[in-house]
């Protein structure tokens, strides 16, 4: 595969606005993964409801089995099936492993996306996957699950960090355009 694809990977807590920002790249050309429809899609070979937490407990078992960068290894397989030679934005990086396992594919940056507890409940609540938090005290086990798989590390080594609270979509569309304009000139890659 191309070392001058640029393979964006998004990282930060539940809510902040991973998804949305892997949407703008989308219609920017961007091919978009995300690392829970992976495991979402193993829940589903595995015959298991897509309930948080059988997600997470999935999620869990996987790095258990399988390192902590199991789930990018399941993004590659992905990848490798669908064939994508372009760009890539990958949605919900836990680890630092896993972008040491998507390096081997293209010009990896870790994106982190940052919004305060309030604002990123408010945003799962609105989106309403069968995974939303149905309280807040079961969205902070949600985050401490989070945290113990190491996406605190994820978050603080990332190359760029865009703050979510409150901008606007296209305020929000507009920064992450600007940090990702740069790292398609510093990959050689083509701008889409």
């Amino acid at each position: 595969m191309p070392s001058n694809r640029l393979i964006v990977c998004l990282t930060g807590m539940p809510g902040a606005g991973k998804s949305t920002v892997a949407l703008f790249l989308k219609e920017r050309g961007f091919a978009s993964l995300t690392m829970g429809d992976a495991v979402r899609e193993e829940a589903k070979m595995q015959g298991l409801e897509p309930t948080d937490s059988n997600l997470g407990k999935l999620m869990l078992k996987l790095r258990d089995d399988l390192g902590a960068g199991a789930v990018a290894h399941l993004v590659l397989k992905k990848l490798e099936r669908d064939g994508s030679k372009g760009n890539i934005v990958i949605d919900g990086i836990r680890s630092i492993p896993e972008v040491e396992v998507l390096r081997s594919v293209g010009h990896v940056r870790l994106l982190a996306i940052h919004a305060s507890q309030d604002t990123r409940f408010k945003h799962l609540q609105d989106r309403g996957r069968s995974d939303a938090p149905a309280s807040t005290d079961e969205f902070a086990g949600r985050d401490r699950r989070e945290l113990s798989v190491g996406i605190s590390e994820a978050i603080a080594l990332a190359d760029e960090t865009l703050s979510n609270n409150e901008l606007t979509l296209e305020q929000l569309k507009d920064r992450a355009y600007q940090i990702v304009d740069e790292w398609l000139r510093e990959a050689g890659s083509e701008s889409t």
